[in-house]
């Protein structure tokens, strides 16, 4: 089930609010992972099963971690850990990896595969941030299975994150305030990113999709760069968006989750970006990955080499595929690049205005675009030929009149790149007070109220007048 569906909308979310509403604070917890178990089991109930399981386990590993006080303590969250891995690596790896070797070794292709569970990548790293706190004794374990199956299982977070680490929503599993204000910032937070989801997300990705889908030497160079273009708003868009949604349906339930993402193509180089894209993951690696290995107090060959592995775990995270492992290996390569030789000139000045940065700030920003623009051929190319083909179209000129890009995108295909590309962060940093308008948690005016009925009607019926509704988590 998804949050941009109409069973969700009409159905899933209307009875569950309620119901949580009309119910003491006694029963919400088991009443909120009932409905999640229902959320997640709607479209394959036999995933449900893999879910359970890793509840089962992370909750007697924790209590075990936390009783011994020996040799035994380390054993269980490594074995725990392995586990998590184990069931994460089986069925996300398993299946592009047999298909990789087949190609590879020019072998007869006869296994079936097994079908990924959607938003194991998700949940496992909950999980697993779970029993290393425990481990390190930043949280006490979990005694009730209902909060901690709650933990693992909450709908708005489940299956596209935010990621949450059980430190930060602990006490909100034990009690949590419901008012007015809070609600209303839900759903108006809910609204908004249903919006840019439905309206700006999904209409990106046919023009993105219908470029791609061509072979790479059959474009034209410009219509290659509005391909990357499209691509690169439709995942903010989509992704961002589905924070949006995740952050407001947690907030009508009176839980509080962090911010995801932070305007991050206003950035002017690629570690900044990281601290602005998807932060959750990307802290989740810096705190259970990145200071294990040391982080940045053994010196610069071994800060360089700390980089580079979380960033080449960060592309293996998201999918087996080679794309997905070059991906993370350009980003680390990058990465290790910046700290080495510009790191001086691409920090961004604490104060200012956008335009009264210094006279580096422009050159900075147009590298960074240049680089991240560079690294979504990787992701959404199928394969290294592809890659190749739509990498030498991109940057050695060619042209194509029957596959120009004047043919491939409309007037309103541009004008939607235009507004979205102006949405994603540069208006909200030239208008200070439009950006506190779009997060503003104390009240919602009046005038805004019809504006956003307006937004979630109009999504809704886009919804219902189109099959395409694409989700691009499905891989992760």
């Amino acid at each position: 089930m998804l949050f941009s569906s109409m069973i969700f909308l009409w159905i899933f979310l209307p009875v569950v609010f309620i119901g949580y509403r009309l119910l003491g604070e006694k029963y919400r917890n088991l009443f909120l992972l009932l409905a999640s178990i229902v959320f997640y089991g709607w479209g394959e109930p036999k995933n449900v099963i893999v879910m359970l399981v890793s509840i089962l386990i992370n909750y007697v590993c924790g209590i075990w971690i936390e009783n011994f006080k020996d040799f035994r303590k380390k054993l269980f969250v490594t074995v725990c850990i392995v586990m998590n891995l184990g069931v994460l690596g089986y069925f996300k790896y398993m299946t592009p990896s047999y298909e990789t070797l087949s190609q590879l070794l020019n072998l007869k292709y006869f296994y079936d595969g097994v079908a990924l569970p959607i938003g194991i990548s998700f949940y496992t790293f909950q999980a697993i941030s779970y029993v290393v706190d425990v481990y390190r004794g930043t949280i006490k374990a979990q005694r009730n299975l209902i909060d901690m199956g709650l933990y693992i299982t909450f709908f708005p977070q489940l299956i596209a994150g935010p990621i949450v680490k059980y430190h930060d929503i602990e006490p909100q599993l034990k009690t949590r305030e419901l008012t007015l204000q809070d609600t209303a910032y839900g759903f108006r937070r809910f609204i908004y990113g249903l919006a840019k989801k439905v309206l700006i997300a999904n209409n990106l990705a046919m023009i993105s999709d219908d470029i791609f889908a061509i072979p790479g030497n059959a474009l034209d160079t410009p219509a290659a760069w509005i391909g990357i273009l499209a691509f690169n708003l439709q995942v903010y868009f989509d992704f961002s968006g589905y924070s949006d949604m995740a952050i407001g349906l947690g907030r009508m339930f009176g839980f509080r989750f962090m911010e995801n993402f932070n305007y991050p193509y206003i950035s002017t180089s690629i570690r900044e970006f990281w601290q602005r894209w998807n932060i959750s993951v990307f802290t989740w690696f810096r705190e259970y990955l990145y200071f294990p290995l040391g982080g940045s107090k053994k010196g610069e060959f071994r800060t360089c080499l700390n980089i580079f592995i979380v960033f080449a775990a960060t592309g293996i995270w998201h999918g087996a595929a080679l794309n997905y492992m070059f991906w993370g290996i350009y980003f680390g390569i990058v990465q290790i690049l910046e700290r080495l030789w510009l790191k001086h000139v691409m920090e961004r000045p604490a104060a200012g205005a956008f335009f009264s940065k210094p006279f580096w700030l422009v050159p900075s920003h147009l590298y960074f675009l240049l680089v991240v623009l560079i690294s979504s051929i990787f992701f959404k190319t199928q394969d290294l030929t592809h890659f190749a083909e739509y990498f030498k179209i991109t940057f050695f000129w060619h042209d194509n009149p029957s596959l120009a890009a004047g043919d491939l995108i409309t007037g309103w295909g541009w004008g939607l790149c235009i507004i979205a590309a102006l949405l994603c962060g540069p208006l909200q940093t030239m208008i200070p007070a439009l950006r506190k308008a779009l997060y503003r948690e104390d009240k919602i005016y009046a005038v805004e109220v019809p504006f956003l009925l307006i937004l979630l009607g109009v999504s809704i019926f886009c919804l219902s007048g189109s099959a395409y509704n694409p989700f691009i988590y499905f891989n992760f």
